[in-house]
């Protein structure tokens, strides 16, 4: 006698919510390599900067954003104005703006956890996120996930602290580590999307605020690049659509 098999296989959600949060801590795993070994960093170099301990987790909990918290550390550690740390802060992090267009949010409901889900939405929670199907998320998940990837970092900064006692000396070049992270990851870009002119308009950036505006120079080499991207943009926009026209026409003539 021949068995039925069920046409529904289990490619939806987990059935019990603890399961839902076991798998949402599993989706972290990935995302905690890199960003434990970058807390670890942060806690070494607040040390290192003759800075206080608690900073530390104090930048970890109050500006989750990853990158921005080892740039805050060097800029208070030379005495930038906080105008400067504030405007750099925005341009640094403008682009979770971006994120929010594609981000799962709206399988949150809560008030409160909707507002945490925008509050841990960094780079890794967003690119995790992406790579699930749409059945496998919920706000267990999702939540899960950003809460793991905010411990890793924050749990990251305290060990970095605690390893900078045990250090018989301060780390040489350990405020390289956020410029090497940025310099491999726009490598990685480059060699995959082959993105010279974007490569091109990031040195012309820099150059122009290197002469410009030295006292403030990484402020206004990404507030100069953010404008070249738009430009370019627009104008490549503005191309396409003049040349969707302009086959329009000559097909309409053709025919």
């Amino acid at each position: 006698m021949r068995q039925h098999v069920p046409s529904q296989v289990t490619t939806s959600l987990p059935a019990t919510r603890r399961q839902q949060i076991a798998a949402g801590v599993r989706d972290s795993f990935s995302a905690g390599l890199g960003i434990l070994p970058l807390g670890i960093a942060l806690g070494l170099l607040v040390v290192q900067a003759g800075l206080p301990w608690w900073l530390a987790p104090a930048l970890s909990l109050s500006a989750f954003a990853g990158s921005v918290e080892l740039l805050v550390v060097g800029m208070a550690a030379t005495v930038t104005p906080l105008g400067a740390i504030a405007l750099t802060v925005l341009v640094v992090n403008f682009r979770h703006v971006f994120y929010a267009f594609s981000f799962p949010l709206h399988v949150v409901r809560h008030p409160l956890a909707k507002a945490y889900a925008v509050y841990a939405m960094i780079d890794e929670a967003y690119a995790v996120n992406a790579a699930l199907p749409e059945a496998e998320r919920s706000a267990p998940r999702l939540l899960a996930m950003q809460i793991a990837c905010e411990a890793y970092w924050v749990g990251g900064g305290l060990a970095g602290v605690a390893l900078s006692t045990a250090l018989p000396g301060p780390v040489k070049g350990l405020e390289f580590a956020l410029v090497a992270l940025f310099t491999a990851l726009a490598l990685d870009a480059v060699r995959s999307r082959r993105e010279i002119p974007s490569v091109l308009l990031a040195v012309a950036s820099v150059a122009a605020a290197l002469v410009l505006t030295p006292g403030v120079a990484l402020v206004t080499a990404l507030l100069v690049f953010l404008a070249l991207l738009l430009a370019r943009h627009l104008l490549a926009t503005r191309r396409a659509a003049g040349g969707s026209a302009g086959k329009t026409v000559g097909e309409a003539a053709g025919a």
